[in-house]
């Protein structure tokens, strides 16, 4: 089952008590005091794993501890450490502060150990408090008591394309072909109701990683349906792929609108992300009709068709659209830096866009960075 949002009241160990002892041995009178040091509360740690995709394990827990320290002990023996709490989480991952919304960690980078919560530290035994003028001290320190904290824990997909369209516009089936993903694939909408993460090769050493977005529906960034929660997941994501259908009930235009809509209202700063248009299910429409309607697109966004088919290798005779190169490292938010039929079925297109999308990628982490 996917989780992707839980609820936990997180507690680091309280340190062991120090000991009050006394060495007591045949022939020697005079032992004093031996009392040994309460062991250190275990901590707490979140540990980033990217094997992992969903919280899951958490689904549940009420609340999470690490181990109290062991009290000291005669002849100066400390006490054993509490064991340590470690929380393993996929990428992408946030804790918040239930109380306060207060962002505490934001976990994104793979095999990442962040301390949490220290664990509480042992007292001191009676040993530490003998002197000249007390010889025989009866006391010792209580351990510390460890911290604890309610959190949310929130993931956030973390990914290089995230898919953005209405629901049964073919998401699941691109993702599918061009990646190692199997996510469930079926006529009917809301057929994909998870994110769904996919290596997508473009080469023997490139690559990106492509997110499958459940299906954005008007009213999502209002919190209609589960907007929110899947608006949530194309967050993190450097570029954006509109992916929209050419055989749906709604008119493409229509459909490019709601969706830039609904991201605008959800984040402004995702709207102004790198982003492109697939035009899907090529293969179920006549090259009259969708020429025709992709032209109709194009210029309801003042867009030109040009010879980007021809130059990635694509089918001749559909129309498309493309910014040049020097466009792509200034790109226009305005403007999507390609726009291309495809059809995940019958595998058409497939190949120039898997490089486009790798270099949209690229173009944009450039322009991050500078």
């Amino acid at each position: 089952m996917f989780i992707d949002k839980v609820e936990l009241t997180i507690s680091s160990g309280k340190g062991g008590a120090g000991c009050v002892s006394f060495h007591t041995e045949k022939f020697v009178t005079k032992g004093g005091p031996d009392g040994g040091d309460g062991g250190r509360g275990g901590s707490v740690y979140f540990k980033v794993d990217a094997n992992t995709d969903t919280l899951s394990y958490y689904r549940g827990k009420r609340h999470l501890k690490a181990k109290n320290g062991r009290p000291g002990e005669g002849r100066k023996r400390s006490g054993k450490s509490g064991e340590d709490l470690v929380l393993v989480v996929p990428p992408g991952t946030q804790v918040i502060d239930v109380e306060s919304g207060e962002l505490l960690l934001d976990l994104t980078e793979n095999n990442a150990v962040v301390e949490f919560l220290k664990g509480g530290k042992g007292g001191l035994g009676n040993v530490h408090f003998k002197g000249p003028s007390n010889q025989r001290p009866t006391y010792a320190q209580p351990g510390l008591p460890g911290e604890t904290k309610r959190v949310y824990l929130e993931l956030k997909s973390i990914a290089d394309v995230g898919l953005v369209g209405f629901p049964n516009v073919g998401k699941s089936t691109l993702i599918s072909s061009l990646s190692n993903a199997r996510p469930e694939v079926a006529n009917y909408e809301f057929t994909t109701l998870t994110p769904k993460l996919g290596v997508v090769q473009v080469s023997e050493y490139e690559s990106f990683l492509m997110a499958d977005i459940p299906g954005i529906i008007e009213g999502a960034s209002d919190g209609r349906g589960l907007g929110l929660e899947f608006l949530r997941h194309i967050e993190r994501t450097k570029t954006l792929l509109y992916m929209i259908d050419a055989t749906n009930y709604r008119e493409m235009e229509y459909q490019f609108e709601a969706l830039q809509e609904e991201i605008q209202k959800y984040s402004k700063q995702l709207s102004q992300r790198a982003f492109a248009v697939a035009i899907t299910k090529i293969d179920a429409i006549d090259e009259e009709s969708l020429n025709s309607k992709i032209e109709a697109f194009l210029s309801a966004n003042g867009l030109e068709a040009n010879s980007v088919a021809q130059k990635f290798g694509a089918q001749k005779e559909l129309k498309s659209f493309m910014q040049t190169k020097e466009e792509w490292s200034e790109y226009d938010q305005s403007r999507p830096l390609f726009v291309l039929p495809i059809s995940a079925v019958a595998r058409k297109n497939l190949e120039p866009l898997k490089y486009m999308l790798y270099h949209m990628m690229q173009s944009s982490t450039k322009k991050e960075e500078s």
